[in-house]
């Protein structure tokens, strides 16, 4: 049975994104700022995959204030770890060299 790449995470950003989030894992955050800073991507073009993220349920955000300063933080979902880990499971069956088949004698 052949996996499909989840289209919405495949896209390179959204990838990188998910990739950070799983490796800190559940229940951890990073700040937008920080993220932002990590994938070397602009504050609009980091929202704007957020967004897609967020709406699929793959993350969550919420935002505090610090000395009057708004601050956005961002966390892998369950349902997010859930995808991420079939959409490596899909990648390294794609890599995967094919079974040699048998020859007919």
């Amino acid at each position: 049975m052949a996996l499909a790449l989840d289209p919405l995470i495949h896209q390179p950003v959204r990838l990188r994104i998910m990739t950070v989030l799983h490796a800190l894992g559940p229940e951890q955050e990073v700040e937008f700022t920080t993220l932002r800073d990590m994938l070397g991507v602009t504050d609009g073009n980091l929202g704007s995959h957020l967004r897609k993220l967020e709406e699929a349920g793959y993350v969550r955000t919420h935002k505090t204030f610090a000395l009057r300063r708004p601050r956005t933080y961002i966390a892998v979902t369950g349902p997010g770890l859930n995808a991420y880990q079939t959409y490596l499971m899909a990648l390294e069956r794609l890599l995967r060299p094919p079974e040699p088949r048998p020859t007919a004698p």
